[in-house]
């Protein structure tokens, strides 16, 4: 083996991963409004891209031109490089015309609250701002700390400010008193008295350091704080597992008292620092709408938030015609083809959201028309082959992308469910409709609490061959208890 110098030729293949493949990657997984962000940062980089293009109505003498490559070829750079389709008319696509999206669109293509033009009512430009009043509210810490400003100063002031610092979301003190004198350097008596001044503040209930004392403290707020309230709150235990008659017997109280001393403890806030704070709610926008024609079904895109852009090619022409130096020409013709790029692959993003969702409505027909309980089993592989595309670019386009149909508001992703076997051999069914099973039966199961075993024999009977496990696990992801917790609870209401 000669270990002297020596030049190989090799030849591979690899795939690069160009900025403008990042770029179309990008926009897949990206929902309308998170577009019309992004095309925002773009306007601002490249002065070719013209954001405030007016959209016109689609007429006969401008038909719709024949759908290009479609995203897997874009994605894959063997789509045809021929320049039509790159300056964008939107006025000639088809996903573009009139719509449900379409109607009560205010002066910047949003919906306003009153469901006209947006120029009057809430919706005008001089309504009130009522995201920023959301975003105004003040956190539970700077409600405290304004309280005790007013009541305490100094040393007493700092200790209360740093026990404020230290309740958790919920209104809860998590940290032991000694630690905190211990880091602050006073006495322990001191940090006693701060806490007490903190336990007073508004809401009732924070600075507590279990649930046993956030809920006397309210009860002792409202003066019902008796001996027999004291020994209730002292034994939650007791009251969760529903052993009433031990309860009655330690309180020394009959059937009525407890009665109302239960209800009393449910008119509390176990959490009353929940009430402060916390991200405001952000309402969902619909990216795709699905009505019901008389042709079948119809499926548009959400125009009301899909962003308007053209590239400006006069603006181009007045650039390249003016004395420039080599660098700006290249830095010209960098922003044209970044333009021409980005028009296209928006293009091809709403080609290919029209053509998974399409076929999810056609898959998922019985559900639009009958509900969960027609649900079927969906996997973005049959999804992928249907319409000729890679599983990964289907799984992009399902994703933050949220469908509005006369049923509700439905992510994509929620139509891919896995499947139950059917008990006499037919069909799977969908883990969701067997959800939808199981949520129907126990809240019609009257006097008669339903057991795991029950409703596996109630379900079968209906056609679902399913296990004892996976009853329990559907009925845990929706929230419902055991046949022991709900057994309890309704002893409790009772």
């Amino acid at each position: 083996m000669s270990l002297a110098p020596r030049l190989d030729i090799r030849q591979s293949q690899s795939l690069v991963m160009t900025p403008q493949l990042q770029q179309a990657i990008k926009l897949l997984t990206l929902s309308n409004l998170e577009v019309e962000a992004f095309i925002a940062e773009e306007v601002e980089k490249n002065p070719l891209l013209d954001a405030s293009a007016v959209r016109e109505v689609a007429t006969p003498e401008r038909p719709e031109r024949e759908a290009p490559a479609g995203a897997d070829e874009l994605v894959a750079g063997t789509a045809p490089s021929e320049d039509r389709g790159l300056d964008l008319d939107y006025a000639t696509e088809s996903h573009q015309q009139d719509s449900v999206a379409d109607g009560g669109t205010g002066p910047d293509g949003g919906l306003s609250l009153n469901g006209t033009n947006g120029s009057g009512g809430l919706g005008g430009e001089d309504g009130p701002d009522w995201d920023s009043l959301a975003n105004d509210a003040p956190s539970l810490a700077e409600h405290l700390e304004a309280q005790v400003a007013l009541i305490l100063s100094g040393t007493e002031l700092t200790i209360a400010a740093h026990i404020i610092d230290q309740l958790d979301e919920a209104g809860y003190l998590t940290v032991p008193l000694d630690e905190i004198a211990g880091r602050l350097g006073v006495p322990l008596a001191m940090v006693e008295a701060a806490l007490k001044v903190v336990q007073g503040l508004d809401p009732t209930g924070v600075g507590a350091r279990d649930l046993a004392e956030c809920l006397a403290l309210q009860a002792k707020e409202v003066d019902r704080y008796d001996p027999c309230m004291a020994k209730l709150i002292a034994h939650l235990d007791l009251l969760a597992r529903g052993e009433l008659v031990r309860l009655k017997r330690i309180c020394g109280v009959d059937d009525e008292d407890m009665a109302d001393m239960i209800r009393e403890l449910r008119g509390y806030d176990p959490k009353p620092g929940c009430r402060y704070g916390g991200e405001p709610s952000q309402a969902v926008v619909p990216d795709l709408f699905v009505t019901r024609t008389k042709a079948g079904w119809g499926i548009e895109l959400n125009t009301a938030t899909l962003p308007r852009v053209l590239v400006n090619r006069r603006y181009y022409q007045e650039l390249r015609h003016s004395p420039q130096d080599k660098g700006s020409k290249a830095w010209l013709a960098d922003c044209l083809a970044s333009a021409n790029w980005l028009m296209k692959a928006l293009d091809q993003r709403q080609r290919t959201i029209i053509r998974v969702a399409t076929e999810i409505v056609k898959q998922q027909e019985a559900f639009f028309l009958h509900g969960v309980a027609h649900l079927k089993p969906l996997t973005l592989a049959r999804v992928a082959e249907a319409i000729g595309m890679h599983e990964s670019t289907v799984s992009r386009v399902t994703s933050n992308k949220y469908l509005s149909c006369a049923r509700g508001l439905f992510e994509l992703k929620f139509f891919f469910t896995s499947g139950i076997a059917a008990a006499d051999g037919g069909d799977a069914v969908s883990a969701e409709a067997v959800k939808s099973a199981i949520k129907a039966l126990i809240a019609n199961e009257g006097a008669k609490i339903l057991s795991d075993d029950t409703l596996v024999e109630l379900l079968q009977a209906k056609g679902f061959d399913i296990a004892r496990r996976t009853v329990a696990k559907y009925r845990e992801s929706l929230g419902i208890g055991s046949s022991v917790q709900r057994r309890r609870a309704r002893a409790l209401a009772g």
